[in-house]
């Protein structure tokens, strides 16, 4: 996907404008009415959901982060502009709490992702050192029989060199000929450096209404 100096003056728009949290929802009966269209990252604990939004947002508190994976419990909605609702899923894979609890999210994202009619796309963040693991692929599996589209986004390019990176894009590009859902593009980010973010507010800001 190419994009053109205005696609990232228009996304670099979009997420400038206020963006609040609205809603945290630890159960189905918890979720808010749909409204605008939602954004929802997702991916193994502490891959950095919530560095991806602060960093997006250009605010380092909005989404709480910690290096404590599991510390995201609820599905967390944010405003942005009025235009586009962002979502921070609770991380699946590692987590210190107990199975019944780790269950019960598993179980309450499950049925957010294949239900949601406002949802238009899920960005799954992949630890570009790591690649994806089996919990990815069954994520990516669950999206594919919800047909919900969703892209790949690697977190943490900073930490390898370029051609390590390119290496790792093309593992996860290969990876997404399996999937039916997924875009065949992947945005590499880092949330410390800003590396990529620019490109993907261009590719989000496409879905805002």
């Amino acid at each position: 996907m190419t994009l053109i100096p205005e696609d990232l003056e228009t996304g670099r728009l979009l997420f400038a404008a206020e963006c609040r949290f609205v809603w945290g929802a630890a159960t189905l009966d918890q979720l808010p009415d749909a409204g605008l269209p939602e954004v929802t990252f997702s991916g193994r604990s502490n891959v950095g959901k919530s560095s991806l939004i602060n960093a997006l947002t250009g605010r380092k508190t909005l989404a709480r982060t910690s290096d404590t994976p599991g510390r995201t419990q609820q599905l967390n909605f944010f405003n942005l502009g009025e235009r586009l609702t962002l979502v921070d899923l609770p991380g699946y894979g590692y987590a210190r709490e107990s199975r019944s609890k780790v269950d019960a999210w598993t179980e309450l994202v499950r049925r957010y992702l294949k239900g949601r009619v406002s949802l238009r796309r899920v960005c799954l963040l992949i630890d570009c050192r790591h690649g994806p693991k089996p919990s990815d692929e069954s994520m990516m599996t669950l999206l594919d029989g919800a047909a919900v589209p969703f892209q790949v986004v690697l977190t943490k390019a900073d930490k390898l060199k370029p051609a390590a990176l390119d290496a790792a894009r093309a593992a996860a590009a290969e990876s997404l000929k399996r999937h039916a859902a997924a875009f065949p593009e992947t945005h590499a980010t880092s949330s410390d450096t800003g590396q990529g973010i620019p490109e993907l507010r261009a590719s989000l800001a496409e879905l805002a209404s």
